[in-house]
Order: C-alpha cells, then sequence, then structure tokens
C-alpha cells in the first residue's frame, strides 16, 4: 500500500512527453525552497494499492511514462518497487526523483535497491534554493542530476544520461 498525495494525469512537467506523476506523501529531506512542502508529513495521504495506481495509469493510452515524485518516494521503496515492476511489465518507462543521491541509494536499504532497479531514470539530489534554475529540464536545482539508472547499477556509479529526450535537446 502507498500513501499518496496524489497523482496528475497527463503531466508535460515531471519527464519527456505525455506522463503520469504519482506523488508520494512523506519526505525526511524538507529542502528550503521545495515547491511540495505538503508532501512532508508522513502518514497523511490516501492510501492506494500499485494495482490501482497501474489501472490509472493505463486508462490513459497517450501515456508512455511515469514518473514517482514527491514527497520521498525512496522512504517508501517497496511499495514504489512493486509499482516499477508492473510498470516496466507493462511497457511503461519509470523514472524518479529523490532528495537522495544516487550514491546513497546504492548503499541504502535492500528495497531501495529494488525500487532503482525498477527505474530508467532517476534526478538524485536535495533541492537546493542556491542552484535553483529555472532553464534546467526536469531538475528544479543545478546539483541534481539527470542518471541514467540501468547503466549506473552496471558500472556500480552514478552515469548521467545522455538521452536528448531528458536532456531538452530535441535537434
Amino acid at each position: 500500500m502507498l500513501d499518496l498525495a496524489g497523482i496528475v494525469q497527463d503531466s508535460i512537467v515531471d519527464g519527456p512527453g505525455l506522463r503520469t506523476t504519482v506523488f508520494c506523501q512523506g519526505c525526511p529531506h524538507h529542502c528550503p525552497g521545495c515547491h511540495n512542502p505538503e508532501t512532508w508529513e508522513f502518514g497523511t495521504g490516501t492510501p492506494m494499492e500499485p494495482e490501482r495506481i497501474l489501472e490509472i495509469v493505463k486508462s490513459n493510452p497517450m501515456c508512455r511514462g511515469v514518473t514517482f515524485s514527491g514527497g520521498e518516494p525512496f522512504a517508501q521503496a517497496g511499495a514504489f518497487a512493486r509499482l516499477g515492476t508492473m510498470l516496466k511489465e507493462n511497457g511503461y518507462e519509470v523514472a524518479a526523483y529523490s532528495g537522495y543521491t544516487f550514491e546513497q541509494l546504492l548503499g541504502g536499504t535492500r528495497d531501495q535497491r529494488d525500487l532503482l532497479e525498477t527505474l530508467d531514470v532517476l534526478i538524485d539530489g536535495p533541492f537546493v534554493l542556491a542552484e535553483r534554475s529555472l532553464e534546467l529540464n526536469f531538475r528544479g536545482s543545478r546539483n541534481q542530476r539527470v542518471l541514467d539508472v540501468p547503466e549506473s547499477l552496471r558500472q556500480g556509479t552514478a552515469v548521467l544520461s545522455a538521452d536528448p529526450r531528458w536532456l531538452g535537446e530535441y535537434g
């Protein structure tokens, strides 16, 4: 069971293309300047089974990707890993935002590692107000990285995404 702050269908700001964004409830980071401070408190969201979320995603035939946002998805890593697995089995690109770095997650819990293994893309690192930029695609601050998760896991180190869809290079 996931504790959710909400689901936004037809998002164009949480990754390339038309996506569904799943916002989890609860975040330990409390980054100054966070654009979702209402998601910080744990246990105050709407409970929802991953299967129901998959039904919602599948109800939009135009959706090709799903983004986990927050709050902090890795604070509910086990349930998000289950959802991520179901989404991958149904052909969706799966991305997540996290205030943790890839390195922290790689050394984290088994559930966090399981969630990483379902992702195509991770935008990692806390939002840093002093690094804020409106010129970045799909990131809030310059310290955050857009990572190719399968390649990062293969190499055991963070590998930046070279996907032009995520980098905003549509030439």
